[in-house]
């Protein structure tokens, strides 16, 4: 059987459509007691030829000239501006409307229950009321099978898993699906069961249309619970609002029960039409119906959960709150009631916009959260959740400008002389509006792809793989493209949103290529650095993080603008360089790097011992793990270089990838002076040798004068 709880929100629909099937049997039997006998030929007679009378055709025109201003009031014609009197015009001849329409009531309610009585007898006497009640409960029980046929199906909804978005995106589509199936279900045991048989017309719409209400109002429930689950927490599924239970509980029922009322009251007026209602009487039901909309969302901002913390100071604001909604409701009602109705459009969007984007993009990031986008502490867009997000968004303002401008009346693709410019800069306002939207939406997805791809580019790879250099070259290129694109989307955002307010942008765009040329011939260097740093780019010359030179620039790329590169050197200090300064670049970190190193040693060394044990170091080294994946060529000598003043030069070298060279240098020298140590290979020093003559007594001479001079020098301070 059905839930209980669902029971009961079908009552206050059901409660409305048999206090209206009362109220047109009521009046149905009045006009049976009222029924004015056939009238005689002769009087027929006379009657037709009172047409003939001047005085009757002219009160006749007049009368019909009233009636028409009361049931068609006067519009004022497209891209006119409304005035104060216009509108007192509008507001007394709706005015007066409404009250004639409050005194032919009665008399249009017993005309209308005289048409249904006449369909009711050529059914056999059954009420409308019964047959809706009859046709419900054979819904209701089509829906009971469905219910019992996709036990499978709920069985497997309680148990689907929310952990991921693909898991949750497949939860909810099946949620909604079998919603609009258990409600379908209703649809055709009841509207389709009922459609199977001939009825008269009247008895058709009328019960078809309440049937059809019942139908909207099981449908909003239902999605609302799919949206809201309410139960979310007792395992009734994943809740698409971020949202308490209690909160969603209020909301889906309270919002359920306006759509089914507005629905009943839908068809209410539109079955009034059929039975003969005049315009103004159908509108004093409308406004009556609408009272109960208007309790409706009082009652439920005065009821609703408070997240608030328990304070006097916070119940005073929520209070304030309250009570500022339900003047708003109530001001909004009044429009409607007095027929202001661009205010009232106005005052609709204006509420409503905002609270459907925020409600939107909280939705959507709940649906597509995912823990891999958490990094830091800041959560990193999806292009899916940008595209859903934004795309929701430019489509619910769009909806609200077409809906702006269909009530204010303002054609966006069209614009005539007789405009006035408040129209004509409306009009560009709002098409303005929707060029932005779209552009923005462009921007948004274009940004997300590079940032996400800027963030990829951020782990670092093995050091001189083509991958690395890939990466580098990314994250040189991305940001300029980043930049390029937001210069080149805000520009024609620009441009485009000029020609909708009007403004002739063919002039703009010649003047500001001569402006351009201009500024060229008065800026040559910036437009010699501009393009030299595209060229640059081009050519790959360098990439962020590359060690380049350049005349008396050297050091590492961190960064660069359109016109300047920034280098940091090795000891700290950062040169800005313009692309036009640097001319020749001698890149140090690109593929492979060789570095050359010498080592002197005495003449009567072993040359072939030497060259073992270098060779020896430079294996030790490959195999080492540290040089390892550094090292592309092992170290080994060279040979002989030169004959030194004090010994051999010996030459060595070893490649490695680029920066990488002078870490294994240092080790290199380190273990052959310990290898050279151990092996009695001497490392040669500069020495000074002097040598003297034959005649011994010079050199004795000599002696004894340094000795002197020794001698006078430790005496000197004394």
């Amino acid at each position: 059987m059905l839930p209980l709880s669902k029971i009961r929100m079908v009552r206050p629909l059901l409660a409305g459509a048999i206090l209206a099937s009362i109220l047109l049997c009521a009046s149905s039997a009045v006009a049976q007691s009222a029924t004015p006998a056939s009238p005689q030929p002769e009087s027929v007679q006379r009657f037709i030829g009172m047409f003939s009378d001047p005085d009757v055709q002219r009160f006749l025109q007049q009368q019909s000239e009233a009636a028409k201003a009361v049931t068609e009031p006067p519009v004022a014609t497209p891209n006119a501006e409304p005035s104060f009197s216009e509108f007192a015009m509008r507001f007394r001849v709706h005015a007066s409307g409404l009250l004639g329409a409050i005194q032919s009531f009665p008399s249009e309610m017993m005309r209308g229950a005289a048409i249904l009585d006449q369909d009711v007898q050529a059914n056999g006497g059954t009420r409308p009321i019964f047959l809706v009640a009859a046709f419900v409960a054979v819904g209701l029980a089509a829906q009971w099978l469905f219910w019992w046929i996709s036990a499978g199906w709920r069985s497997w909804m309680a148990r689907a898993p929310y952990a991921t978005v693909l898991e949750r995106v497949t939860a909810l589509t099946a949620r909604l699906l079998w919603a609009a199936c258990y409600v379908l279900s209703f649809g055709l045991g009841s509207i389709g069961f009922f459609l199977l048989f001939q009825w008269p017309p009247v008895i058709r719409e009328i019960v078809v249309g309440y049937l059809f209400a019942i139908v909207v109002f099981r449908l909003a429930s239902a999605l609302f619970d799919v949206f809201l689950a309410p139960r979310a927490e007792e395992g009734g599924g994943f809740r698409v609002v971020p949202i308490t239970s209690d909160t969603a509980g209020h909301w889906a029922k309270r919002l359920g029960y306006l759509v089914g009322w507005y629905a009943f009251g839908w068809v209410s007026i539109r079955l009034l039409g059929t039975l003969g209602f005049s315009v103004p009487a159908r509108q004093l039901a409308a406004y009556s119906l609408g009272l109960v909309l208007l309790f409706i969302g009082i009652e439920a901002v005065w009821r609703r959960p408070s997240q608030l913390a328990a304070g006097q100071a916070s119940r005073i604001g929520l209070r304030t709150r309250n009570w500022l909604w339900t003047v708003y409701f109530v001001a909004v009602w009044l429009l409607w009631v007095v027929g202001a109705m661009r205010l009232f459009w106005i005052a609709v969007v204006c509420a409503a916009l905002p609270g459907a984007i925020a409600l939107t993009k909280a939705s959507v990031n709940n649906i597509l959260r995912s823990s891999t986008d958490e990094e830091d502490g800041h959560k990193k867009g999806t292009v899916v959740s940008v595209i859903v997000e934004r795309g929701i968004r430019a489509a619910l303002i769009v909806g609200a400008i077409i809906l702006l401008a269909d009530a204010l009346d303002i054609r966006l693709t069209q614009m005539t002389m007789q405009d006035s410019p408040l129209l004509r800069l409306v009009r560009g306002l709002l098409s303005a509006g929707i060029i932005l939207l779209v552009v923005d939406l462009a921007w948004s997805v274009v940004k997300v792809l590079i940032d996400r791809k800027l963030g990829d580019t951020e782990a670092v790879l093995e050091v001189g793989s083509e991958r690395e250099r890939r990466r580098t070259r990314l994250r040189t290129l991305l940001p300029i493209l980043r930049n390029f694109l937001m210069i080149l989307f805000s520009a024609v955002a620009i441009m485009m949103a000029l020609s909708s307010l009007g403004v002739e942008i063919g002039p703009l765009i010649a003047g500001a290529g001569v402006v351009g040329v201009a500024i060229g011939f008065g800026a040559q260097t910036v437009v010699k650095d501009v393009i030299s740093g595209m060229f640059y780019l081009l050519d790959d010359a360098f990439r962020v993080g590359e060690y380049i030179q350049s005349g008396s620039y050297k050091g590492t790329v961190e960064s660069f603008s359109l016109r300047s590169i920034k280098l940091r050197h090795q000891r700290g200090a950062v040169y800005i360089v313009p692309f036009s300064e640097l001319g020749a670049v001698q890149n140090m970190s690109r593929d492979w790097a060789i570095e050359k190193m010498t080592i002197t040693i005495t003449y009567d060394s072993d040359i072939e011992k030497a060259r073992k044990i270098i060779k020896k170091i430079g294996l030790e080294l490959f195999e080492d793990p540290e040089f390892k994946p550094t090292t592309i060529e092992p170290l080994k000598m060279q040979g002989i270089d030169s004959l030194g003043d004090s010994g051999l030069l010996l030459r060595m070298k070893v490649m490695t990838l680029p920066g990488q060279q002078f870490t294994l240098k240092r080790r290199a020298l380190r273990m052959i002076h310990e290898a050279f140590n151990e092996n009695g290979i001497k490392l040669a020093v500069p020495t000074v040798q002097v040598s003297g003559g034959r005649d011994d007594a010079i050199a004795a001479a000599a002696q004894q004068t340094l000795a002197a001079h020794n001698a006078a020098t430790a005496a000197g301070p004394a």
